[in-house]
């Protein structure tokens, strides 16, 4: 995704800048530079280095994010990493040095994005997710349905597969096809990331979900949106304030949609002359996400509007809580997102807090106290967390500034 953001801004994209790129390892950095037809980047290794690039125009590449973060010659920081802990660290450095935050990663925003947005608002800058991934996309048909008097009751992802006991093994032939990590399309199967993309945009319309690890319906494939989401039970969100939730095998794939209602008789009547059926609930949908093609619109919209594509608009109201992927022995540590012991399913926050659920953003890295079986999710009390993480002070937090707060939506 670095890569593809690096390539559609330097061919398609006039009037922004990618001036550097902070990875862990230099070569994957000169190679997205390099891609993009940007000629060889200079490596720097302090700000005064850094500087002097930026200043001559010359591409930059360094192993220290801090460097960015600190610069005052960059605008706004892209975090595309999918990582919680590194990615906390350069979020609120970022945040801290009054950057504006752009996270193509919905696996920290979901963990606490309410604190990084709550913590953005006090420094005067924007955070934000992306238009081009599944909820920026969703959040944009979110606001459209909206403005035209009708009232969103399901925000829904289309997806292709959801099978949660997937892992790196069974994901490496698709992976490999195409040029993907295992571990990355393996969130993509299980659930996980879903989750995570569902839980960020339940956090900006203040909509919760309808049972533990949503509905998630599969229809026979191809089968088009508006017939497969009247597989969702509709009795139990259509008077309420609307939940999140996704379909398998529907089409257009891979989209997303959102259902709404409206009770004014007149207006039903001309939904009905335009072809959207008689109600009470109303498909609307975008038949793709097209991933790194869209985040410089998001940029752009944060730096130059001061607004966001998708961010928090109060207090958490969904959170991923860890599930065990198979039999769980006392003494492991818990792998990380995408792999082999855990998938990510979404509940209520409220529902996490008053049972001590474990977050999926939490759970790498912890170690089990006890044996737990395939399927159960886990607790706080299951695990010892790691010492010292940045993660758990913010999630701990995050819990303390949003103690019993109301919800606002944007």
């Amino acid at each position: 995704m670095g890569r593809g953001v690096v390539l559609q801004i330097a061919t398609a994209v006039p009037g922004i800048r990618v001036v550097a790129i902070a990875n862990r390892h230099i070569e994957p950095a000169l190679r997205a530079y390099s891609e993009a037809g940007q000629g060889s980047a200079c490596v720097v290794e302090d700000a005064l280095a850094l500087g002097r690039a930026i200043s001559a125009g010359k591409p930059a590449v360094t192993e220290d994010w801090r460097l960015l973060c600190s610069s005052d010659q960059i605008d706004v920081i892209l975090e595309a990493t999918g990582s919680i802990e590194y990615a906390a660290q350069v979020a609120c450095m970022a945040i801290a040095n009054r950057k504006h935050l752009v996270l193509m990663n919905a696996e920290l925003d979901g963990t606490v994005g309410p604190l990084l947005k709550s913590r953005a608002d006090s420094m005067g800058v924007i955070f934000t997710n992306v238009d081009g991934d599944q909820p920026g996309v969703t959040m944009n048909l979110y606001r459209f349905v909206r403005g035209l008097g009708i009232r969103p009751v399901v925000c829904g992802n289309i997806k292709g597969l959801h099978d949660p006991y997937r892992n790196p093994t069974t994901q490496e032939g698709f992976a490999r096809k195409w040029g993907q990590k295992a571990h990355m399309v393996t969130s993509f199967a299980d659930g996980t990331k879903v989750s995570f993309e569902q839980a960020i945009i339940a956090n900006a319309t203040g909509m919760s979900v309808g049972r533990r690890g949503m509905f998630g319906p599969t229809a026979p494939t191809g089968t088009p949106i508006e017939e497969a989401a009247k597989l969702l039970p509709a009795e139990l969100f259509l008077d309420g304030p609307g939940i999140v939730d996704y379909v398998v095998g529907a089409s257009p794939g891979p989209g997303v949609f959102v259902l709404g209602t409206i009770n004014h008789p007149a207006q039903r009547h001309y939904l009905n002359l335009y072809k959207l059926g008689e109600g009470p609930l109303y498909c609307f949908y975008t038949p793709y996400h097209l991933c790194h093609f869209e985040v410089p619109n998001t940029i752009a919209r944060a730096v130059l509007f001061g607004d966001a594509a998708i961010a928090p608009a109060g207090k958490p109201m969904v959170d991923v809580i860890a599930t065990a992927k198979t039999d769980l022995a006392a003494g492991s540590t818990l792998d990380d997102l995408g792999h082999y012991m855990t998938y990510g399913q979404c509940e209520s926050a409220e529902a996490v807090h008053a049972e001590g659920l474990l977050p999926m953003g939490i759970a790498p890295g912890c170690r089990l106290r006890h044996d737990v079986p395939k399927d159960q999710v886990l607790r706080y009390a299951d695990v010892e967390l790691p010492a010292d993480r940045l993660i758990d002070r913010l999630r701990a937090e995050q819990n303390a500034l949003f103690a019993g707060v109301a919800a606002a939506v944007a």
